[in-house]
């Protein structure tokens, strides 16, 4: 057995590279320890096999953020799969292996929703939409059985008591036969499954497409794309 080494003056020995230069290659996402990405620079090697991608460029990545379509009842993908980076992204990045870990998740969806998740390496960016968040409307499309006769909409817009607090106003519109558009802030968990059975309605399915200016629009589920440091909440 090898004396342990930390990743980077192991690297640096391995591939003749300073110790500065194979920071930056584990920070990029580049260095693999037996098969797996290995962001820190200071973890230990002995026997493991440290590969470094062939395609290894010594660039500082800077902090994404981006959405994802998250499909419901399913984990968030610790790491995400760069096969499913949206072809039709506008805003023309190339993932790197860096931008696929070390998200954190400051809007989590509801229990039992899918849809726009917002996902950030931004630590500036995680405490800013937190902050907001209770300001934010958020939208979903909630698919609805038991839909006859036609519930009272009026009802689910304002006035109703959840949890022993009234809940602020809500838009609520069709969609379709079978499905409720609702327009509002800071949802509870279990909150519009609740509003729909006050009317008679049983929930199939929820899926939020919208919080603030940001609209989740056609993005396949469980496919994601940057957001452009242009696009604000």
């Amino acid at each position: 057995m090898t004396e342990p080494a930390r990743l980077s003056k192991h690297l640096a020995a391995q591939v003749g590279c300073s110790r500065r230069e194979a920071e930056l290659y584990i920070d990029g996402g580049w260095v693999q320890v037996d098969g797996i990405v290995e962001q820190s620079p200071r973890v230990l090697i002995t026997d493991q096999q440290v590969v470094l991608h062939p395609d290894a460029v010594l660039i500082a990545h800077e902090p994404v953020s981006l959405m994802l379509h998250q499909p419901a009842e399913q984990p968030i993908p610790q790491v995400l799969d760069a096969a499913q980076h949206w072809s039709n992204n506008p805003y023309g990045k190339t993932p790197i292996p860096a931008h696929l870990v070390r998200h954190a998740n400051p809007a989590p969806l509801p229990a039992g929703a899918s849809g726009l998740l917002i996902l950030t390496q931004d630590r500036r960016f995680e405490r800013s939409l937190k902050d907001d968040l209770h300001k934010l409307e958020q939208e979903y499309i909630v698919e609805v059985s038991n839909a006859e006769p036609a519930p009272d909409l009026a009802r689910l817009q304002r006035g109703l008591i959840y949890r022993g607090q009234a809940l602020p106003t809500a838009k609520v519109s069709w969609q379709n036969e079978i499905r409720l558009r609702f327009a509002l802030k800071s949802p509870q968990d279990g909150q519009l499954v609740w509003m729909c059975e006050q009317v008679g309605l049983s929930v199939v399915s929820q899926r939020r497409i919208r919080i603030g200016a940001i609209n989740m629009a056609k993005l396949p589920s469980e496919h994601w794309r940057y957001l452009s440091n242009k696009e604000r909440f």
